[in-house]
């Protein structure tokens, strides 16, 4: 999902996105008991402050019991340098996911998401239903919502179908678009 939205963000002219992971905190035993995909390693860790780098996220993550996994959350309470200065307020912000079943909390995910978002003052930039009928499809397991998107990923070996792939390249153009407009208005 996260190589897709880079190329739906990097499809847009003049917007150039960087692929970055939150650094693992989770015991080896740990993440064998959840069945933990293995981290690429072609993807560099990301520290909190280079954050302020950027003129906008998109932040994906897995959900664990309705929210984001632990190591997400943890890196969010390592922004409090960033919080105290609003280092990231104006900055644009989407989120997508992966969950593991109808269960598992595709929207308690993002909707607990924009709280982070809120507090820094970022601007959240949820994909709507502009992604089209789509987004109405009945005939296919298919993750997502208004709020971003996303795919099922069951018990860590279901790989994203052809739709939630589109639905995640859509979604970076999409995110790039409203960024790139946002970063050419000037500030107050």
């Amino acid at each position: 999902m996260a190589r897709e939205v880079l190329r739906g963000v990097n499809s847009v002219p003049d917007v150039e996105a960087t692929l970055w992971q939150v650094p693992e905190t989770l015991p080896e035993k740990i993440l064998e008991k959840v069945k933990a995909v293995p981290r690429p390693d072609d993807v560099p860790d990301i520290r909190p402050e280079q954050l302020a780098e950027a003129d906008g996220f998109m932040f994906g993550f897995p959900s664990r019991f309705g929210v984001m996994a632990s190591q997400v959350m943890t890196f969010f309470d390592n922004t409090n340098d960033l919080w105290t200065t609003q280092a990231l307020a104006g900055k644009p912000a989407g989120i997508f996911w992966s969950t593991g079943f109808h269960g598992g909390g595709q929207e308690l995910t993002a909707l607990t998401a924009v709280t982070k978002l809120a507090h820094h003052g970022m601007i959240f930039v949820p994909v709507g239903y502009t992604f089209g009928k789509s987004m109405y499809e009945m005939g296919e397991v298919k993750g997502g919502s208004p709020y971003g998107s996303g795919t099922y990923a069951a018990d860590g070996s279901r790989e994203p179908t052809e739709l939630e792939i589109q639905q995640a390249n859509y979604h970076g153009k999409y995110f790039a678009g409203i960024a790139k407009k946002l970063k050419k208005r000037s500030p107050v």
